[in-house]
């Protein structure tokens, strides 16, 4: 089964700059190339699919991601339709920084 964890990142130095056009859905464009504004987070946001059996293996490959990156956070999505769009499916359990999943 295909499940998505999402979580957020601290951009590097603590500050990215993300171009705001709708024109271009189709993949990464250069800042530099963009004729658009420019939006300032200290964040940033992740949504990857996770592969696992059960819930159970699902968090476990959540996990590891988790720990190859600098979240502290996380949630956990069953969703049947494969979407990359943020909050898609249910969500079936949270990441806590105290390392611990509660199921929703």
């Amino acid at each position: 089964m295909t499940f998505y964890i999402e979580y957020s990142v601290p951009a590097e130095g603590g500050d990215a700059d993300l171009p705001v056009n709708d024109a271009e859905t189709s993949g990464a464009v250069r800042l530099t190339q963009v004729p658009a504004e420019h939006v300032h987070t200290a964040e940033l946001p992740v949504r990857s699919a996770v592969f696992g059996a059960s819930l159970a293996e699902a968090k476990e490959a959540a996990e590891e991601v988790i720990s190859h990156s600098r979240a502290t956070r996380a949630e956990l999505y069953d969703d049947e339709t494969d979407s990359l769009d943020a909050g898609s499916g249910r969500l079936v359990a949270r990441y806590s920084e105290d390392g611990r999943w509660s199921d929703q």
